[in-house]
């Protein structure tokens, strides 16, 4: 498994413990709300037989400890009314407002699609009836539990924000250096290799395997320019584009297996400007058709189309291979995804950053299908 499935299966398990511990709160919750619930209706019916009592002026009763209890519901509102729903009483309504009739209805009507009436029994044989809702404290907990998930949410996405934000600049910190000392490393071999040339010419060796070499010993100058340029801010200069496509496929047949075949659909001759930095757009190029020869296991062809579209220009580089599904259409620009036995998943992802960037363009999957091949688009900015 590699690093990128493995950051992806810790993401996913953490989100999984973030689900099961916001459920567990919201269950809790909710049950402590039901229990709430039951025993403010034990209340308001304790009130509602206190009010009964009191109203029948019942001599066996004590009217002190009636009184008492009827006091002492200082939390559930409630509305009593007669049976033709006549407002006789309140308690716990906003004491501006409860001078208001209207205001009282209002009330009433949000109470009777809240909780069923409690019914007192009068003995002059009439029935009245307390209308309650769910006090400010109960109303409170239900809703505590949500507020107390989005915070804790809340603070997961900043904690995770602030932690991306940390990992990446120490990554480019490390990614800069592993760059600047591989160029640094590169350039002592490469001197030593370009003197043996020249003493190689010298003695009048063979001189096509001296081109041969040759070549190579500038491709290594080149691989090295493009690492001492990664973290620096490029130079970019109108360059044509067709002439830069053609050089990097010219190279790519030379270093690739007979059974690759190239189809380049454009000139170079057709006069097309675009600010490039050549040793990195080069780089680009290259990693996206050795992509591709992978994903033909080095069997197949590789198009490359240049598309004109007034403000901007299209690099459509069309291969045979084995395709993609849409879920991975942007997690293969991820740094360490990679669906090779070998490698650390950086081409795709070094691409992105070179192009986006560095060259303020775009790269991305243009369309793939599964067992017929993928196109990778990269868009940018003509020349002014």
């Amino acid at each position: 498994m590699n690093i990128y499935h493995q950051k992806q299966r810790w993401k996913f398990l953490l989100f999984i413990i973030a689900v099961i511990i916001g459920l567990s709160s919201l269950w809790y919750t909710n049950e402590l709300v039901k229990k709430l619930s039951v025993e403010e209706r034990n209340k308001v019916a304790l009130w509602a037989e206190a009010t009964k009592e009191l109203s029948n002026n019942n001599p066996d009763q004590d009217i002190t400890l009636i009184s008492k209890i009827i006091i002492d519901n200082r939390t559930v509102p409630v509305i009593w009314t007669d049976s033709h729903d006549n407002i006789l009483g309140k308690k716990n309504l906003d004491p501006e407002k409860s001078k208001n009739q209207q205001y009282l209805k209002e009330q009433l009507i949000i109470m009777k699609s809240k909780h069923e009436p409690i019914q007192i029994g009068l003995m002059s044989g009439d029935k009245n009836y307390v209308y309650y809702k769910d006090s400010i404290l109960l109303n409170l907990l239900f809703y505590y539990p949500f507020i107390q998930l989005s915070v804790i949410i809340l603070f997961i996405l900043v904690s995770y924000f602030a932690f991306s934000t940390s990992r990446k600049a120490e990554q480019n910190q490390v990614w800069l250096g592993m760059s600047k000392e591989t160029a640094h490393q590169l350039g002592t071999p490469i001197s030593s290799l370009m003197a043996w040339l020249e003493l190689m010419k010298l003695k009048e060796e063979n001189n096509e395997l001296l081109n041969e070499v040759s070549k190579d010993v500038k491709r290594l100058e080149t691989i090295a320019e493009r690492f001492s340029k990664v973290g620096s801010a490029p130079v970019l200069t109108p360059e044509n584009i067709g002439l830069v496509l053609n050089n990097s496929v010219n190279y790519l047949k030379t270093r690739s297996s007979n059974k690759m075949q190239y189809i380049t659909n454009f000139s170079e001759d057709h006069e097309l400007f675009v600010p490039l930095n050549i040793a990195l757009f080069e780089w680009v190029i290259e990693n996206l058709c050795k992509n591709s020869m992978d994903a033909m296991d080095g069997n197949g062809l590789i198009e490359i189309s240049l598309i004109d579209n007034t403000t901007h220009v299209h690099v459509d580089i069309r291969d045979t291979g084995k395709g993609l599904s849409k879920s991975k259409f942007k997690t293969i620009f991820q740094p360490g995804f990679t669906t090779k036995q070998r490698g650390w998943g950086l081409g795709l992802s070094l691409a992105r950053r070179i192009i986006e960037d560095y060259h303020k363009g775009k790269i991305f999957v243009k369309s793939s299908e599964i067992g017929t091949g993928t196109t990778f688009r990269i868009s940018l900015r003509k020349a002014v």
